[in-house]
């Protein structure tokens, strides 16, 4: 099947035309005065004739606004797009049908779609659009806005399915939460790609809202914590060892006012068990005086 693509449609400015049509009215009520005084049939009928064309001439008038396009068809047959702004004229026997070429946008419906692990999530995404080509617009589907709209909803829906929410501790997973730049960057060529025969452009597709589905909702909650707690915890004890075998050196080595205090394997053993329980805990720590020795 061929594809229909825009091409140029044959009209004129519309102002020269205006003025010459202006001035045929006003000759043909000049030649028809003149035919009856003079009651001269000629000059009745010439006036006639001369308003017939002038009429045409005024039929032949369309208006195109800044940012808009006529597509012109003549009985059927697409006859090319004119994107002039001003007083157009044309074939009088033209149809035109107005289209905006401006910078549109809309927000899909919230949906509700499983994720690539299968948890559902609500999901919407704001897209901007604008026609560049007005034959397939006009032609190409039924209607191109209902048509990018039903298409946006799909792709949205098909994105969601293609990734999960939260990869939590797989950083090389892509998500939809923690990769926001591809993830968009996809959702608009997968809307490119859908509209295309509507001959629509997309400027910019992002996702707007984004959330678990409130059934799992606050499960997802709990677990996004824990792991927050368990990396904290990680990080703590982390710091802790790094303080601890910092302080077991610092006694051994002592300093220039300082005598070094040397640590057998079980007093270094009881010095970092004290010092990390200390660090890494999460209560109060009470202290407890031994008043032996710490072989005892």
């Amino acid at each position: 099947m061929d594809v229909l693509s825009e091409s140029d449609g044959r009209s004129l400015a519309g102002v020269p035309w205006l003025v010459a049509d202006v001035v045929l009215y006003l000759a043909a009520i000049a030649l028809f005065v003149v035919g009856v005084i003079t009651e001269s049939g000629p000059w009745v009928v010439i006036s006639i004739v001369v308003i017939v064309a002038a009429i045409a001439i005024s039929l032949s008038f369309y208006m195109v606004q800044p940012n808009k396009a006529a597509v012109l068809t003549l009985f059927g047959d697409y006859r090319g797009s004119d994107r002039t702004a001003g007083l157009r004229v044309a074939n009088p026997f033209y149809l035109n049908r107005k289209v905006s070429l401006r910078v549109r946008n809309f927000t899909t419906v919230t949906s509700k779609v499983n994720d690539a692990n299968g948890n559902p999530i609500d999901i919407a995404a704001v897209v901007v659009w604008r026609v560049t080509d007005t034959a397939r617009a006009v032609f190409g589907v039924d209607d191109f806005t209902n048509y990018v709209h039903t298409q946006s909803e799909s792709a949205v829906r098909q994105l969601a399915r293609s990734y999960p929410y939260d990869a939590f501790d797989d950083t090389e997973v892509t998500t939809l939460i923690g990769d926001t730049s591809e993830v968009n960057q996809d959702l608009m060529v997968e809307l490119q790609e859908r509209v295309a025969e509507a001959g629509v452009e997309i400027t910019e597709a992002r996702i707007t809202d984004l959330a678990y589905a409130p059934e799992i909702a606050e499960a997802m909650l709990r677990r996004q914590q824990a792991s927050a707690i368990v990396a904290a915890r990680a990080k703590i004890v982390e710091g802790a060892v790094l303080m601890v075998r910092e302080a077991i050196e610092a006694l051994e080595e002592g300093t220039e006012e300082h005598d070094s205090i040397p640590l057998d394997s079980d007093r270094k053993a009881t010095f970092a068990s004290n010092l990390m329980t200390v660090i890494a805990s999460d209560q109060p720590t009470n202290p407890v005086v031994n008043v032996g020795t710490l072989s005892r």
